[in-house]
């Protein structure tokens, strides 16, 4: 923990200001003079904003500064698993060395909380765990990484997976994951009960990937608020991308709503370009908590996307229509305070533990659209990026 003097900042786009950081909480903002010992920074008249959260990623998968991976295949999700899971150690995709690349950029672009989806299997065992949990201790102080024992092959159609996500919770992931209990395993019922009793018995939380779309997607939300209710985990289970949510059907699509918001299940969204995803708008009009991530980065699946949240609230604002300013303040909500209600950060936001970035515009809007290398990064009272430079190097 730090103490620290930042001069000539806005908070969340207001009037400048000052803001003094003692053992790593920011104890006053307002004008203040220097204070002996304490470092003064001067903000340069940015915007202060909380930490950026990517709520959903893939830090096991990248391929970000390896050699280029020639991609030749189909985009079929089966096939994308079963490729990755084949290829990924011939290919060179080692975990430790390619999360700490993933998650270096991340906190070098202003984020200071990750949670990421872990591949299990029995193929790689706890292989891949083990190497972002090595990433985790070696960036304590830099960015925080929840991990999620994600069965991404699938469950009941990989024998032994069950049994490797309990050791991997019993062994410190703090979520449980799941995938498409129709699509994938074709076994919807086996499957969400397999999750929701490992659920309970370690007393986590759940969050399943659901690209599953129109009434198929429904019919396995519906399954979900069932076990929910059963099992008393409302406010402990999360979606991720939800595509059914952006069925043409708006009085379907509004009766799930409601009983999201009821059940307080979360949603994450990474506005996907090429699939249905729900309007965020719409889910935050029902007081559903809505978070962001950036999936998985040139990986084997795909060539796009960036370790930066700010890239990541342009796709979600340009998927969901966005152009007000109004609206684009929101994009940035979600990637930050949305992510933070998520996965029930304590202590976070202005006035709170001294996590935030600074924002290169004129205004919040512009910040967003301007996508400027961060000016200053701050963890704990800590600077650890400078101009989109992290103070620890790539691997």
């Amino acid at each position: 923990m730090s103490n620290l003097l930042l001069k000539n900042i806005r908070p969340l786009g207001a009037d400048a200001t000052d803001l003094l950081i003692r053992n790593g909480v920011i104890a006053e903002i307002g004008r203040i003079k220097a204070v002996d010992g304490v470092t003064v920074e001067d903000g340069g008249n940015a915007i202060l904003w909380p930490g950026l959260i990517d709520a959903h990623t893939h830090l096991d998968k990248t391929t970000w500064g390896m050699d280029w991976h020639e991609n030749d295949r189909e985009a079929v999700l089966r096939s994308r698993i079963d490729f990755e899971r084949e290829n990924r150690i011939g290919i060179g995709i080692d975990p430790h060395r390619q999360s700490m690349r993933h998650a270096i950029g991340l906190a070098a672009h202003g984020a200071s909380h990750i949670r990421s989806h872990v591949d299990i299997d029995p193929t790689h065992g706890l292989r891949l765990v083990e190497g972002v949990q090595e990433t985790r201790e070696k960036l304590r102080g830099i960015i925080d990484i929840e991990i999620v024992a994600f069965p991404q092959s699938g469950l009941m159609v990989m024998p032994g997976t069950l049994e490797l996500l309990d050791e991997a919770l019993a062994s410190g992931c703090e979520v449980l994951g799941g995938i498409d209990p129709c699509g994938i395993d074709r076994d919807p019922k086996g499957q969400l009960d397999a999750l929701f009793a490992l659920a309970v018995k370690h007393g986590v939380s759940v969050d399943i990937h659901l690209h599953e779309a129109g009434e198929l997607g429904a019919f396995t939300m519906e399954l979900i608020f069932e076990r929910v209710r059963a099992n008393g985990m409302q406010g402990k289970f999360a979606i991720s991308h939800a595509f059914a949510l952006g069925m043409n059907d708006h009085l379907r699509v509004g009766r799930l709503i409601d009983e999201i918001a009821e059940l307080d299940i979360a949603i994450l969204t990474t506005g996907a370009p090429s699939a249905t995803v729900p309007s965020v708008k719409r889910l935050r009009e029902a007081g559903i908590r809505v978070g962001a991530g950036c999936d998985g980065i040139r990986d084997t699946w795909g060539p796009w996307g960036q370790p930066d949240m700010i890239d990541r609230a342009t796709v979600i604002g340009m998927r969901n229509g966005f152009r007000s300013d109004a609206d684009l303040r929101l994009a940035l909500e979600i990637v930050s305070q949305g992510g933070a209600d998520v996965m029930r950060l304590e202590g976070y936001g202005v006035g709170c533990k001294a996590d935030f970035t600074l924002l290169d515009g004129q205004t919040v809007a512009h910040a967003v659209v301007n996508r400027a290398p961060r000016p200053l990064v701050v963890k704990g009272g800590r600077v650890v990026a400078r101009d989109g430079l992290c103070i620890v190097e790539m691997p």
